[in-house]
């Protein structure tokens, strides 16, 4: 059984109504752009001292994990921050050790692997919606910490995110998704069924905290009912939370560049239609 972090535990109760508001379009980007630096820095030191972290984020539909992995990765190479969202198992891997099929995706020197939605399944969306027992969700919560001590011990930075939307917040996301063609894709038949069911997942919740927030591998709880808050604030604990320095680089230079000497081409290139 894992020993319990009564501070992360305590985080984990519904996301309560605070009279912020988010943060401007404008703040938001500007301090985006400064933790995109230091995200870049990280991704150097990680290739440089061949780091190996695994970053984990849950949290009911609607709840921006998409949003805040998108803020994460889009100034770094998918070559080193990689994400993991895998579809739903296949006979065989259903058969399989249920850890089975997301260990192949853990990272190796080098690498940030981010898993949007993990193995955690088991312990949420798996157990609301019926689609293992109350047996076999119970078992998963007793194994996760022993696994999750082996992936600790091996070198690997372990990093889990639970962010927390509230009840209102949630349906007006979700229905925002409903009412706009850019976002339809993103709600999904499972997500209307689980809608309706948010003591079960609260209930879940509360117990996945209770057996899995380790000394090894605690939980922390990201308040995510504003996006920006929430992303800016991911970003920078996920910062703080891995040791990383500048990594020796050499400042590039371009090279001279050799033209003036090739004609243009006649060829009839096919250039599309300037519609803008």
């Amino acid at each position: 059984m894992a020993k319990k972090s009564a501070k992360s535990t305590k985080s984990a109760g519904p996301a309560k109504a605070t009279a912020l508001e988010d943060i401007s379009g404008k703040d938001y980007e500007k301090a985006l752009k400064k933790l995109h630096v230091e995200l870049v820095r990280l991704q150097e030191w990680v290739k440089h001292a061949g780091l190996k972290v695994c970053i984990i984020f849950e949290g009911r539909d609607g709840a921006g994990k998409g949003g805040t992995i998108k803020a994460i990765t889009e100034r770094v190479s998918p070559r080193v921050f990689r994400v993991v969202a895998l579809p739903a198992p296949t006979d065989r891997e259903k058969s399989q050790m249920y850890m089975q099929r997301y260990i192949p995706h853990l990272p190796a020197a080098g690498e940030v692997v981010i898993f949007d939605r993990s193995w955690y399944n088991r312990a949420g969306v798996e157990r609301v919606m019926g689609f293992c027992s109350d047996e076999q969700a119970k078992r998963f919560l007793a194994g996760a910490p022993l696994l999750e001590r082996a992936i600790v011990d091996s070198g690997v930075i372990l990093l889990k995110y639970w962010l927390e939307v509230g009840m209102d917040e949630q349906t007006k996301r979700l229905q925002r998704r409903i009412d706009d063609g850019r976002r339809i894709w993103k709600l999904s038949p499972m997500d209307l069924k689980s809608y309706g069911r948010w003591d079960d997942y609260t209930r879940a919740r509360d117990e996945m905290f209770q057996t899995t927030d380790s000394s090894w591998a605690p939980w922390f709880v990201v308040r995510s009912n504003h996006k920006r808050r929430a992303r800016l604030n991911a970003i920078t604990h996920i910062l703080g939370r891995i040791p990383y320095k500048t990594a020796p680089r050499d400042k590039p230079v371009l090279p001279k560049r050799k033209a003036g000497k090739v004609k243009e081409s006649n060829y009839p290139f096919k250039i599309i239609p300037e519609a803008y």
